[in-house]
């Protein structure tokens, strides 16, 4: 048997794991509702809340691909949840990217573990993009489904062209921030991993 491929338990881990980072993107989305300002914090939000998930799918990590598998997942979620496709390409660009950086350290680095996790995490701003691309029509749904103008008004000035490379780059931040955070919190997880 080959223990360079994927076996059915991983499978097993990235299914439960990308259910349990659904549920943390699905609970920080329902607080959009509230204000389209937490719908730009999101990139805050989720990286910080998922990090104690993601890092204990990190120690459960040890060959090429779980990473990709779940930002697949991810992806095909998003486009079932309404978000289109315009977001998959950088939802698993972003899984394989994280995906070889955590390879580069043989998955037990846990400096690559940070970045690797800050990258992942930028499949977040993938939330923007029908924002972004679809603009007039996404405001006319939004209009049509109840949203005030004022909370149209407020979504556009906080998610566009201008700021998209600032949220990209608050993803990556609170990632590496929330990666620090949810290693604490499974310290002992880390340890017996043997990530160092």
């Amino acid at each position: 048997m080959n223990k360079k491929r994927l076996q059915a338990k991983d499978f097993i881990t990235i299914g439960i794991f990308t259910a349990l980072l659904f549920v943390v993107e699905f609970a920080c989305g329902m607080l959009g509702f509230l204000h389209p300002y937490i719908v730009a914090s999101y990139v805050i939000m989720i990286p910080i809340v998922g990090s104690i998930p993601m890092m204990l799918f990190y120690t459960k990590i040890e060959k090429f691909g779980m990473l990709t598998i779940m930002s697949v997942l991810l992806a095909i979620i998003m486009f079932v949840m309404g978000m289109g496709y315009l977001g998959a390409p950088l939802i698993i660009l972003a899984g394989i990217v994280a995906d070889l950086i955590a390879k580069s350290g043989n998955y037990k680095s846990s400096k690559k573990t940070v970045i690797s996790y800050g990258v992942f995490c930028l499949w977040i701003c993938a939330n923007y993009f029908p924002v972004i691309v679809t603009a007039d029509s996404y405001r006319k749904d939004l209009l049509d489904g109840g949203y005030s103008a004022e909370y149209c008004d407020n979504l556009f000035r906080a998610i566009n062209y201008k700021t998209i490379g600032v949220l990209l780059v608050l993803c990556f931040v609170f990632g590496c921030i929330g990666a620090f955070i949810g290693k604490a919190v499974v310290k002992k997880h880390f340890e017996k991993a043997g990530i160092v």
